[in-house]
C-alpha cells in the first residue's frame, strides 16, 4: 500500500513537471485545452502585453578588423535612412624584406602596375556601375597597422591630393564574377584596376634602386598605402565587399627581363599582398540622414513613436521599454515573445526593398549605463562553452512570413521565456531593452539563475552578427496599427 502511494505521487509530480517544462515550446498553434491534464485545473491563456519604443544613434561605432569584409562605395538614394558613404585605405606590401625585382636590373623592362581586390558581393543596387577613385594616403599621416580603426573615425585618413595613381575606373558590378584566365592566374570576382604608368615605373625601377625595400619601415616611409573611394554622382546606389586578406587581393607588378647574355626575354609578375599582422587598414563608413524620413523619428530624449528604424553599425538603435511585465502575477510563462515586424516601404517595394534588405541578424539586449555596455537578457541569452551563443533558440535571425496582405513582411522573433519567468516569480527586475544591428560588438554576460553570480565579456563578430553596412530595416513601433512590435505571453495560472 505504501509502495502504492508512492509510486501515484511520483506519477502525478512526473505528470505535473511535463505540464511546467513541457509547455515552455509550446505556441498557440499547437497547445489546446484538451492537452492540459484535468488534474492540475490549469488553464492556458494567451495575452499581448504593450511595448513603448524610440530610435536612437548608436554611439558605439563598429570596429572593422583586418580579417572582416570591407565595403567602398556609395548609398545616394534611400529615402528611409538617408545617404552612407564607405572609404577604404590600406597597405599592400611584398611579402619579405629585402625585396628586389628579379632578374638583371638593367634589363628590366616595365609592363604594367595593377591593383587587384578580391570581391565578395554588393550590398544595394548592382545594375548601376560604381566609380573609384585610388589615391596615395599622405605620408604626413600614416596608418596604424596595430590599430582597429571605428568605422566612424572622426578624422578622415588624409589623402595625397596631387598624386593620382589611375586613371577613374568604372566598375559594371554585374560583371565582376567573371573569370581572369592568363598566364598568371586563374581567377574570378576580382575587381582589376591598371594603375599609371608612372607608378609602375616608381615600383618596378625607383624603388627597387633605392632603399624603400630594404625593411617594412623604410618602404612605409616611401609608400603610405592606398586610398579608394567612390564617385558619387551617376546615381550608384551600393556598397561594394572587399576582402584585403584573401589571396584574391594584391597589388601586381608586371615586367620583363633577361638573364645575363640571353637573348629572350621573360615576363614575370611580383605580389604585394595585405599582411594581417603588419599592413595597416581602415574602413571609413559615414551616415549623412538630413531629409530622410528617419530623421523625423530620431530622438535624444523619450518619444515613443510609431516607427522605429535599426540600421547596421555604424547606425541606430531602439529602445524598448514593456511597463506592464513588473506587475504582472505569478503564472506559469509557457512562451513570451517578442515580435517586431517589417513596416514594408509601398513606394519602393519592387526596387529599393529588393536591393536594401533588412540586416540578417538583430541583438536584443539590456543597457548598463553604469559601465556603458550592453548585457545579455537574463536567463534567456545563454553561452555554451563548445557551441557559443544559443542565438538559434533565442532568437534574432531575419525571418520572412506573408502578412497582412504583403507576400514578404521580414521580421524577428526573440524568446523571453525564463527572463518573464524570473519577473512573475522571483520579482527579478524589468529592464529597458535595446535592439541593434552589430558588426563586432560586446556584451557583459551572465549566466542563466541560479549561476547569474558570475560574469564575462562576450564578443559577437560578423560570422554571428553582419557584415559592415549591410542591412536596415524599419519596424511597426509599439503604437503601429498595423505592424506593432509587441511581447506575446502564453501562461497558465497558478
Amino acid at each position: 500500500m505504501h509502495s502504492f502511494f508512492t509510486l501515484r505521487r511520483i506519477y502525478i509530480f512526473g505528470l505535473l513537471s511535463i505540464v511546467f517544462f513541457g509547455c515552455t515550446r509550446i505556441t498557440s498553434t499547437d497547445i489546446g485545452s484538451g492537452l492540459i491534464p484535468a488534474i492540475d485545473g490549469v488553464t492556458t491563456k494567451d495575452t499581448l502585453l504593450d511595448v513603448i519604443t524610440d530610435t536612437f544613434d548608436d554611439p558605439d561605432s563598429a570596429l572593422i578588423y583586418k580579417g572582416d569584409l570591407h565595403v567602398l562605395g556609395n548609398i545616394t538614394n534611400d529615402p528611409l535612412f538617408g545617404k552612407s558613404k564607405a572609404s577604404l585605405f590600406f597597405e599592400l606590401k611584398p611579402q619579405s624584406y629585402p625585396f628586389y625585382i628579379a632578374g638583371v636590373r638593367d634589363s628590366i623592362k616595365v609592363d604594367s602596375a595593377v591593383l587587384i581586390l578580391s570581391y565578395r558581393g554588393v550590398y544595394g543596387d548592382s545594375t548601376k556601375p560604381i566609380t573609384i577613385r585610388v589615391a596615395e594616403i599622405d605620408q604626413s599621416t600614416p596608418l596604424d597597422p596595430y590599430k582597429a580603426y571605428p568605422a566612424n573615425f572622426a578624422s578622415a585618413i588624409p589623402i595625397n591630393a596631387s598624386i593620382a595613381l589611375a586613371p577613374l575606373k568604372t566598375i559594371d558590378i554585374r560583371r565582376v564574377g567573371d573569370s581572369v584566365n592568363n598566364r598568371f592566374e586563374n581567377s574570378n570576382n576580382q575587381i582589376r584596376i591598371r594603375l599609371n604608368d608612372n607608378v609602375a615605373n616608381r615600383f618596378i625601377k625607383g624603388y627597387d634602386s633605392s632603399n624603400a625595400y630594404l625593411s617594412d619601415s623604410l618602404f612605409r616611409t616611401y609608400f603610405a598605402g592606398f586610398a579608394l573611394t567612390a564617385d558619387a554622382t551617376g546615381g550608384n546606389n551600393a556598397f561594394l565587399k572587399i576582402s584585403l586578406s584573401d589571396t584574391n587581393t594584391k597589388f601586381a607588378l608586371y615586367y620583363s627581363t633577361s638573364s645575363t647574355g640571353a637573348t629572350k626575354r621573360d615576363t614575370s609578375v611580383s605580389y604585394f599582398t595585405f599582411n594581417t599582422g603588419t599592413s595597416g587598414d581602415a574602413n571609413l563608413l559615414t551616415r549623412d540622414r538630413s531629409g530622410s524620413e528617419m530623421s523625423k523619428h530620431i530622438t535624444t530624449t523619450s518619444k515613443p513613436d510609431s516607427l522605429v528604424y535599426v540600421q547596421t553599425s555604424p547606425g541606430t538603435y531602439v529602445r524598448i521599454r514593456i511597463p506592464g511585465l513588473q506587475g504582472l502575477s505569478n503564472r506559469i510563462i509557457h512562451r513570451a515573445e517578442l515580435i517586431a515586424e517589417q513596416v514594408p516601404d509601398d513606394a519602393n517595394l519592387l526596387t529599393l526593398e529588393t536591393q536594401m534588405l533588412p540586416p540578417r541578424y538583430l541583438l536584443l539586449t539590456r543597457y548598463d549605463s553604469s559601465i556603458s555596455s550592453k548585457r545579455n537578457i537574463p536567463n534567456d541569452y545563454s553561452i555554451s562553452s563548445s557551441s557559443g551563443p544559443n542565438i538559434s533558440t533565442f532568437g534574432g535571425f531575419v525571418t520572412a512570413k506573408s502578412i497582412l496582405g504583403y507576400d514578404k513582411v521580414y521580421a524577428y522573433n526573440f524568446d523571453l521565456s525564463r527572463y518573464v519567468q524570473g519577473i512573475v516569480t522571483r520579482k527579478d527586475t524589468s529592464f529597458t531593452l535595446r535592439l541593434s544591428a552589430p558588426v563586432n560588438d560586446s556584451l557583459r554576460y551572465t549566466p542563466p539563475y541560479p549561476a547569474n553570480t558570475v560574469q564575462s565579456v562576450y564578443y559577437i563578430t560578423p560570422s554571428i552578427g553582419n557584415e559592415p553596412g549591410d542591412g536596415r530595416v524599419r519596424l511597426g513601433g509599439g503604437t503601429h496599427s498595423r505592424f506593432r512590435m509587441r511581447l506575446r505571453i502564453i501562461f497558465s495560472r497558478i
